[in-house]
């Protein structure tokens, strides 16, 4: 190509960026409403500006002007400064140490307060201070300060202290030592993933304190026996909570390092430089979490009542265990097939196998910005519940105060969609030019991921766009 020509593509390709941003912004600031789930105890829902075919057509393209031009970046040193470039902090060993230790109680201390609560607190939800924890303090915001900030969970994880605690006493007395077999890989994490969120959406965990403190001891009893039998291999292997976690870590800016030290980098930069090779158990977990983030906002639209209500014969359970595990299914058939035509775009003698776990940790971004899309609102609507019950928990207000997001909030969960999504393409093409020789090759092995994840995108957007029901915990 001549110097002329190239010149030309870069123009065209400038000029397509501006005009599917430009559609994209206008999308959202001049279109007819469509409501959008959020994931609430109260039910409140705000209205995402824009029709969904025109968010999900600019979704698309957004994602894929990304590609075009993040193709013009493929020199080492501006991909080395997105992998290593980052501010190291020493000299924390004793700062840490003691967090650690203040760390730890806090997990088992708000373990006990989930579980006491749960049984013996007020019997409505959003009065009880053991499902505001789990839903609003832990699996919303804490979720969302790991992959925004860092990965607290290791210290904070209060299975893992118990384990450890017990371990020590129990394991050589009673003879429950054991090996984690290794035939049973990650496997068990992924289906306990789409356990626990199929159980979300079928039982009223987050409506009814009991029930959902009747699951917090059973899950309590099967991770603490776990840790007791195979130690710290259990939450490297088989418990999902720990591993989606660790995913989302990999994701944040402050990363901690084997000095006790901590590092600042840009966020991404750490999925961007995982070398560990993910077989394929690893891999269906990474999509898994994709999937039941996008799951649990579909369960709540209308488009899946109807889906339900066609199926009625069939009991709401079923239907919801068969929609989450088919889906899983599509979304890994889905990336394993671009896995194979990118092992042949590329022209690589690597097995597919390798290229499906090279490029895995570019997925997480996607449900990260999903996820932030899906609770955000959920937080700061239930945060003035939070404190109030936190305040009185033994005799809380009978209604709870709840803040109504604004309207504008709606753009809001398509822009952090979309954004997931865009770091999701820069991590993927990090790692093609990490793995492949040259310039084009790299390229050209990107091609059906880029294509993935313009079909991921285009669903996730579909789904935040989409009417809902009601309310719902999220």
């Amino acid at each position: 190509m001549s110097e002329r020509d190239g010149s030309a593509v870069g123009v065209a390709v400038r000029r397509g960026a501006v005009w599917t941003v430009a559609l994209a912004v206008a999308s959202l600031t001049f279109s007819a409403p469509a409501l959008a789930h959020a994931g609430s105890l109260a039910g409140s829902l705000r209205s995402v500006p824009a029709p969904f075919w025109l968010v999900v057509v600019s979704g698309g393209g957004v994602v894929c002007v990304s590609f075009l031009l993040s193709a013009f970046v493929t020199d080492d040193e501006t991909l080395d400064a997105f992998e290593r470039v980052g501010v190291r902090i020493r000299g924390l060993a004793g700062a840490v140490a003691t967090a650690a230790v203040a760390l730890k109680l806090l997990g088992v201390a708000a373990l006990v307060l989930v579980v006491g609560f749960g049984l013996f607190g007020p019997p409505v939800g959003i009065a009880n201070l053991g499902v505001l924890l789990v839903w609003v303090g832990w699996w919303a915001g804490f979720t969302m300060v790991t992959y925004l900030v860092g990965n607290a969970w290791p210290l904070v994880n209060p299975w893992r202290t118990l384990g450890a605690a017990l371990r020590g006493r129990f394991r050589e007395t009673l003879g429950l030592s054991r090996s984690y077999p290794d035939r049973l890989g990650s496997w068990p994490s992924v289906a306990g993933l789409l356990g626990l969120v199929w159980l979300e959406v079928v039982s009223p965990l987050a409506a009814d304190p009991r029930a959902l403190a009747a699951v917090v001891v059973a899950y309590s009893l099967l991770t603490v026996g776990g840790a007791v039998v195979y130690g710290d291999v259990w939450f490297r292997r088989a418990d999902p909570v720990a591993r989606v976690f660790r995913l989302y870590g990999l994701l944040a800016p402050v990363q901690r390092g084997d000095d006790s030290g901590l590092s600042v980098s840009v966020p991404g930069a750490g999925l961007a430089r995982a070398r560990e090779r993910l077989g394929a158990d690893d891999v269906a977990f990474v999509v898994a979490l994709l999937w039941v983030t996008t799951f649990d906002g579909l369960v709540v639209t209308v488009a899946w009542g109807r889906v339900l209500d066609a199926a009625a014969p069939v009991p709401a359970w079923l239907a919801n265990l068969v929609g989450i595990v088919a889906g899983f299914l599509v979304f890994l058939g889905g990336y394993r097939l671009a896995a194979r035509v990118a092992r042949g775009t590329a022209d690589t003698y690597v097995t597919v196998g390798f290229v499906a776990g090279w490029f895995a940790p570019a997925l997480v971004p996607i449900a990260a910005g999903y996820h932030l899309a899906h609770f955000l609102g959920y937080v700061v609507g239930l945060a003035p519940a939070l404190v109030a019950v936190a305040a009185s928990p033994l005799s809380p207000p009978a209604n709870p105060s709840v803040l109504v997001v604004p309207a504008w909030f709606g753009g809001l969960q398509l822009a952090f969609v979309v954004l997931g999504h865009l770091l999701s393409v820069w991590v993927a093409h990090a790692r093609a030019f990490d793995l492949f020789p040259g310039r084009l090759q790299p390229l050209r092995s990107e091609y059906p991921f880029v294509a993935v994840t313009v079909g991921y995108t285009m669903a996730s957007l579909w789904v935040v766009a989409q009417p809902t029901v009601g309310g719902v915990a999220g």
